[in-house]
């Protein structure tokens, strides 16, 4: 986390992800990782007018992807999403993911939330980068690749 959180961000996130996180991280400010995510702008993507009381926080208006988009022009930090799938979703059509940073945690809970969903655009990813932490954590960086390439095990 230290080289996620370790240098100078922005946040991009969903209208969910972001109300778990603001109702958390503003009021626990000597957690590990609390200065980064309190001192970061979050832009938020939501359907509906919410209230952002968090600081630092942006609405984003009119089409999330165009948004994201400018804010990727801007001569700012590095946007970063936390959780955020429906999101991540509009990010990927709009072809905006710069490199995924996934995280597998040893643990089956079974049924849940995919982060690529039905109707996410097949597409094949590089590894870039790869550690596991002392407790299984396995992290792995992926940049976008391409077109994804199928084969089979048959014979020609």
């Amino acid at each position: 986390m230290t080289e996620t959180m370790g240098q100078p961000f922005d946040l991009v996130l969903g209208r969910r992800t972001y109300d778990i996180f603001a109702a958390y991280w503003p009021h626990a400010p000597e957690e590990a990782g609390a200065k980064p995510l309190n001192d970061a702008t979050k832009y938020v993507a939501s359907r509906g007018r919410p209230s952002l009381e968090w600081s630092n926080s942006v609405l984003i208006e009119g089409d999330v992807g165009e948004a994201v988009a400018a804010l990727k022009r801007e001569d700012g930090p590095e946007l970063q999403v936390h959780g955020s799938a429906d999101l991540l979703q509009t990010l990927l059509r709009h072809g905006l993911v710069d490199r995924f940073r996934l995280l597998v945690f040893p643990v089956v809970v079974g049924s849940g939330k995919r982060l690529f969903a039905d109707g996410t655009i097949p597409s094949a990813l590089r590894l870039v980068d790869s550690t596991v932490s002392t407790t299984g954590v396995v992290m792995g960086s992926y940049e976008p690749a391409g077109e994804l390439v199928t084969g089979s095990f048959g014979s020609d």
